[in-house]
């Protein structure tokens, strides 16, 4: 996830993107990380089943966002992704970021109520929060994606 910070200057709202990095578990806290998913390191992750990939947004990554307050898909049912395809927009009182796709492939089913409720990526990232269905093209590319161990490890090496 491509993480955006804002801030305001005499009441000028000013939009800065940047790659957020901070510890991955919080003291006394820890993360979730399903073992039977995929995850990349943009912090999207993957459930599989067949040819078929639902996809969202990680614990690590909502965590950092703080209170979401909007999400919004850019892609529709039945455009043609790639690997890493902004395919989401989400937005929290502290940052907004591009949600991309981790893998290439058909968008078959889009998650419509998760823009009436947002708060959901805070509160069940891995299950009513799912974004989007896609019909994987590259299976190669769900092989080199991080299982559960890996991303976890993965979060511990960010700096603070």
């Amino acid at each position: 996830m491509d993480f955006k910070s804002f801030h305001v200057f005499d009441g000028l709202c000013v939009g800065i993107r940047l790659h957020y990095h901070q510890s991955l578990i919080n003291p006394g806290g820890t993360m979730n990380a399903p073992k039977e998913l995929k995850y990349a390191s943009s912090d999207e992750w993957l459930s599989v089943e067949g040819n078929i990939a639902t996809m969202g947004v990680t614990d690590y990554a909502q965590d950092q966002l703080s209170d979401v307050v909007f999400f919004e898909v850019i892609v529709s049912v039945g455009d043609t992704i790639t690997k890493d395809t902004i395919v989401a927009t989400i937005e929290s009182v502290k940052a907004a970021a591009d949600v991309k796709s981790p893998v290439s492939g058909k968008v078959i089913e889009i998650n419509e109520e998760l823009a009436n409720t947002p708060e959901m990526i805070n509160s069940d990232p891995f299950g009513v929060a799912w974004m989007l269905k896609l019909e994987i093209t590259d299976t190669n590319e769900v092989d080199a994606m991080m299982d559960a161990n890996a991303y976890t490890a993965f979060c511990e090496t960010r700096g603070h």
